[in-house]
């Protein structure tokens, strides 16, 4: 598997950032069967396949909703595949790069900072960000929050594949602020045309 790098850390506690269906935490919860997993997911057909999927799970608590800088409402531009869908409109790459991904239709959903929310996080916290190009926003609404953790796997991009995104170069610095050392990647992906990463 590709996340047994993760066994030699004692996690405790993990925030499931952009859950989608589970796909991360039914993963990580062969790695942690006794870690308290939160997942937030904002479109509300995948939480309720999310709930579902989590059903037997007791350590499972989810949120409906997206994270951010702020606290309110905004349009999440629900893509036909929904692990493409974002806060942020596409850009032309994205479109080029998956073809696959370019139905869209917008939707009201609640954001909220992170750090405003109460959960019982225990001190090995691991972080997944998954919210197609609004990571930057997740990590300024969070910021204690993302102090307290041991690991926090971002997904990030090299491009501009979201209007107005924090690229790599960009949430590098700001991990690096909040004293994250970088140590690699995996699951990368290719433009199937060009091979740019």
């Amino acid at each position: 598997q590709k996340t047994d790098f993760l066994k030699p850390y004692p996690i405790q506690t993990i925030l499931d950032i952009g859950a989608n269906v589970g796909q991360f935490a039914t993963e990580l919860r062969k790695i942690y069967p006794q870690a308290k997993i939160y997942s937030f997911e904002p479109l509300s057909d995948c939480f309720k396949t999310l709930n579902n999927n989590m059903s037997k799970d007791k350590n499972f608590q989810s949120f409906n909703l997206a994270l951010g800088d702020t606290d309110g409402t905004l349009t999440m531009h629900y893509n036909n595949y929904s692990p493409s869908s974002s806060l942020k409109e596409l850009k032309t790459l994205h479109k080029e790069a998956f073809p696959y991904a370019t139905e869209v239709v917008d939707q009201q959903v609640a954001v909220k900072r992170l750090d405003d929310i109460t959960m019982d996080i225990k001190p090995d916290l691991l972080i997944k960000v998954d919210v197609q190009g609004f990571e930057g926003q997740v990590i300024l609404g969070g910021i204690e929050t993302f102090k307290k953790a041991k690991i926090v796997m971002i997904e990030n991009s090299f491009v501009e594949l979201y209007e107005g995104q924090m690229l790599f170069d960009e949430l590098y610095a700001k991990m690096r602020e909040l004293g994250f050392a970088y140590r690699g990647s995996f699951n990368q992906k290719l433009h199937p045309k060009t091979g740019e990463r």
